[in-house]
Parts: C-alpha cells; sequence; structure tokens
C-alpha cells in the first residue's frame, strides 16, 4: 500500500467546495495555485494529491476548510490509515 490511501474522494471535494459555496477558481485562488491544478484534483484527471507537496495539499485542505490531521488519519481517503502509519507522524508533527 502506498500514496493512493491519500486520494480524496473526488466527491468529497466537490461536495465541501459547494457547502462553502465556493467556486473552482476561488479554492485554487485561496490554495494559491492554479484553477487548472485544483480542476485535475476534482476530476482525478491526471493529477491527485499522491503527487503534491505536502504544502499544496495542505493549501488545498485549508481552502476547503478540512482538517489535515484528518486527512492524514485517513478520513477523506478511500482506504483509514492504520493508526501507526508512519506518514501519521509526518501531518502530525506538520502541524504542529
Amino acid at each position: 500500500m502506498g500514496w493512493e490511501r491519500y486520494i480524496p474522494d473526488r466527491g468529497m471535494l466537490i461536495g465541501q467546495r459547494e457547502k462553502l459555496g465556493l467556486t473552482q477558481e476561488e479554492v485554487a485562488a485561496k490554495a494559491g495555485i492554479k484553477l487548472e491544478q485544483y480542476q485535475k484534483y476534482e476530476s482525478h484527471d491526471g493529477r491527485d494529491f499522491s503527487s503534491s507537496s505536502f504544502r499544496i495539499v495542505n493549501a488545498v485542505l485549508t481552502a476547503l476548510e478540512l482538517d489535515t490531521t484528518a486527512f492524514a488519519n485517513g478520513e477523506y481517503a478511500f482506504e483509514p490509515l492504520p493508526a501507526d502509519d508512519p506518514l501519521n507522524r509526518l501531518f502530525s508533527s506538520a502541524k504542529d
């Protein structure tokens, strides 16, 4: 198992964006990324969080008012992460 555990459900990104009343353009601007990059996250058309830096993942999650630690714990992913997963420590220490 690898980074595929950190690919958020496309519907979750869209649903959270719509819940906040934001457009894709607004999320991209808040995250400091290009619109096309954010659109690829929502469509899974060649880009997902597994190929992105922590800074960008964190910026997108923050723009969508989602918790980085919850993401690291697998709450937004297709497959929950075990509590002892080493990447959980990475995300936890980055948030501190």
